[in-house]
């Protein structure tokens, strides 16, 4: 079994060293379409993926891609011109399901094969892995033994906030390792800040796109403050604002499309503004 710490002092954190992660995946994978409609729909991620490697590469920025297995099987080349430009490959499992709707075993087959796509692809061992949806949550804390199992060196998938569809409120906020009998995991959550007791969000996807600039600025300079790096995450879908749009649900409609011609403008920014890294780039530099 494998326990949650409770919060303890966190660990001292350069102010610069902030990690910018970026879940690879189409805009129809994330909006829990039935999988038998994914087909039907204009796949985009070849041009927004490029979008967003443009950027990097002119800010000189790399960063860690979670990519989806079912991604890296039908645009291989993209993946290994990821790989070729610098940046650290993840897994973001295969299929884009609910980690706690998977049972143990169904997972660790979902979580092989996506390991097993992107290391022939790359040649590399992947290491890092964000759960889709982010939902390792408490019914699904089974999920870091199987991680272990399979090699993960660290996870990106609590978030420690309340949402409907992920979170653990109470996870700590730092970096912490998580202990399981095949070995310990660095976790990563997503970053928040504390407002009146309560974890808010701003590090990614809709959170990014709705609050301001000047919003964001702060938030990270509290972090910083705190002696905790920032942890950022991104879509490229959201840097294509022209991406088909489907009559949704309300929740989801509003979270997927609101204020997506921001995204670009923000990421510059936030690229001017803060040095950003990759996770394989932070663990490094604790090893020396």
């Amino acid at each position: 079994m494998v326990t949650l710490p409770q919060s303890r002092n966190p660990p001292p954190a350069n102010a610069v060293n902030n990690l910018l992660t970026i879940d690879l995946e189409d805009w129809f994978h994330g909006i829990e379409l039935p999988r038998s409609a994914w087909g039907n729909c204009q796949s985009r991620i070849e041009r927004s993926t490029q979008t967003l490697l443009d950027i990097l590469d002119t800010k000189n920025v790399k960063a860690t891609f979670f990519v989806l297995g079912q991604v890296a099987a039908t645009c291989p080349i993209l993946v290994t011109r990821i790989a070729a430009a610098g940046h650290e490959i993840g897994t973001h499992g295969y299929e884009h399901r609910f980690v706690y709707q998977l049972s143990p075993s169904e997972f660790s087959a979902d979580l092989g094969r996506s390991i097993r796509v992107l290391e022939d692809l790359t040649g590399r061992p992947v290491a890092g892995h964000r759960a889709p949806y982010f939902s390792i949550n408490r019914n699904s804390f089974w999920a870091f033994e199987i991680l272990a199992q399979h090699g993960i060196r660290y996870d990106s998938s609590i978030f420690p906030i309340r949402n409907y569809r992920y979170g653990i409120p109470d996870a700590p906020r730092h970096p912490h390792e998580i202990h399981t009998k095949n070995g310990d995991i660095l976790e990563l959550p997503v970053s928040t800040v504390q407002h009146f007791g309560t974890n808010l969000s701003f590090a990614g996807g809709f959170y990014l796109r709705f609050f301001p600039y000047w919003m964001l600025r702060r938030a990270i300079r509290s972090l910083h403050r705190e002696g905790l790096p920032a942890i950022l995450y991104l879509h490229p879908w959201e840097l294509d604002p022209e991406h088909p749009r489907m009559n949704l649900p309300a929740r989801i409609k509003l979270t997927h499309y609101h204020n997506l011609r921001s995204t670009e403008s923000k990421l510059n920014s936030l690229l001017d503004e803060f040095d950003f890294q990759p996770v394989s780039a932070m663990l490094s530099n604790q090893r020396n």
